[in-house]
């Protein structure tokens, strides 16, 4: 059985959290620091983990792994065919993962690369135009009208007709569906929106849902965007494209030398 340690059981003073040992198991030890790589290795499903319980969870698991081992290796299974051709087909793997690394860490994108190619496509930095809306869906053209004339009546506002009579989700934030640009909603939908005016309601207007009473509540004009809003995102882009760059040169050289034949 694993002997489980408390944390009073190695008492180096020195000794620092992340190499405290947690257990042994066949005399090697397991420590804070195995839990917390196990816990980085599974990504952003880990954060779940990173906690008293789950860390000892994570711990448990480690020395049945821890266990495992230790028994394929007095029983000598690395000596088995089925392994060893699994740990080729393993072994090339990882070193054509290692080949393609290689051909791209040299990649390297300067701030005066970022800031060139701003430069050279201002033209192309813009946040394009939004508007915000709300809308009430019915089934039928004549139940639309009807809501309409109330408004227009001031019989009732737009929202709590929305509220009231809207089959749309948005009918519990009377109406309104946000900030949305081109090409987010139903090409009927979208035209109307873009062609109106702040302030106007229009309808009933048809599209695959039913019928829409449309008001248009804000224009968010185009807007440009200055090199700090995208500095981040040129870098990982002009990055991808030279590093994917690098990487269909390096298959071309390599096509030279080794021939392709396809079926």
């Amino acid at each position: 059985m694993a002997e489980i340690l408390t944390p009073g059981s190695f008492g180096a003073a020195n000794q620092t959290p992340e190499a405290r040992v947690l257990a042994t198991v066949g005399g090697k030890p397991i420590t804070e620091e195995d839990v917390t790589r196990f816990i980085m290795a599974m990504g952003r499903n880990g954060q779940a983990y990173n906690n008293p319980q789950g860390r000892a969870a994570v711990l448990e698991q480690l020395v049945a792994q821890r266990l495992f081992l230790l028994d394929a290796q007095r029983n000598l299974l690395e000596r088995e065919q089925a392994f060893k051709d699994q740990l080729a087909a393993v072994k090339e793997q990882l070193l054509m993962e290692y080949a393609i690394s290689k051909c791209v860490e040299a990649v390297r994108v300067s701030e005066d690369d970022v800031r060139g190619y701003y430069d050279a496509h201002k033209d192309e930095m813009v946040e394009e135009e939004t508007v915000n809306a709300s809308h009430i869906l019915v089934d039928t053209e004549e139940k639309a009208n009807e809501i309409l004339a109330a408004i227009n009546a001031g019989e009732t506002s737009f929202e709590d007709a929305a509220r009231e009579n809207s089959s749309c989700p948005s009918s519990a934030q009377g109406g309104n569906l946000g900030d949305f640009g081109r090409g987010q909603m139903v090409p009927e939908f979208d035209q109307a929106c873009f062609e109106m005016a702040e302030g106007e309601v229009r309808g009933p207007v048809k599209t695959q849902f039913g019928f829409h009473l449309i008001r248009l509540n804000k224009k968010n004009p185009a807007e440009s965007l200055s090199y700090n809003d995208v500095r981040s995102q040129l870098f990982e882009q002009l990055t991808r494209e030279r590093q994917q760059a690098a990487y269909q040169s390096k298959i071309n050289q390599l096509k030279i030398m080794y021939p392709v034949d396809k079926a």
